[in-house]
């Protein structure tokens, strides 16, 4: 049993955290569209000099992504970490096709800088800073945009 398996039992163990369900594809259709629409807000907060709050919205934009692929494989998740690491399982028995590498990006990234999405979303949402590094904010966006269209695009094979 591999440490994902491990977790996802875990995580099965109580509904406060994640439980199975009928798959369901219009939720995933809807989270989908959640998750295009916080990309939207991250814009329009960025192009309003509110890039703080960008920085959740693109991590929600990822997470509500991650969220359809659960609806459509047949999971419910009130997890943050559970949702993650459902993700992972899925991968690792090659159900969906994505990459380890987005999941990490998400959660404990070794890209760009020391710090992850859920991170830097915790940071900006609870912290007293309003100003985003460039550089930082910039690689947000692309990745966040890139996992987002990448998931839609799984979910529709």
């Amino acid at each position: 049993m591999s440490i994902h398996e491990d977790k996802l039992n875990w995580c099965l163990g109580s509904e406060k955290r994640m439980r199975r369900i009928t798959p369901n594809s219009e939720l995933s259709k809807e989270h989908i569209k959640k998750a295009k629409h916080n990309l939207k807000a991250a814009d329009f907060n960025i192009r309003g000099g509110f890039s703080d709050w960008a920085v959740s919205q693109l991590y929600y934009a990822m997470y509500h992504s991650l969220l359809a692929v659960l609806f459509k494989k047949g999971f419910e998740s009130k997890n943050h970490e559970c949702t993650i690491n459902a993700i992972e399982y899925l991968i690792e028995k090659k159900e969906i096709d994505l990459d380890k590498e987005d999941t990490a990006f998400i959660r404990t990234t070794e890209q760009m800088t020391q710090k992850d999405a859920k991170s830097l979303r915790e940071e900006f949402q609870y912290g007293t800073k309003t100003e985003v590094n460039k550089i930082l904010l910039d690689e947000l966006i692309k990745k966040s945009k890139e996992i987002v269209e990448k998931i839609e695009v799984v979910l529709n094979d």
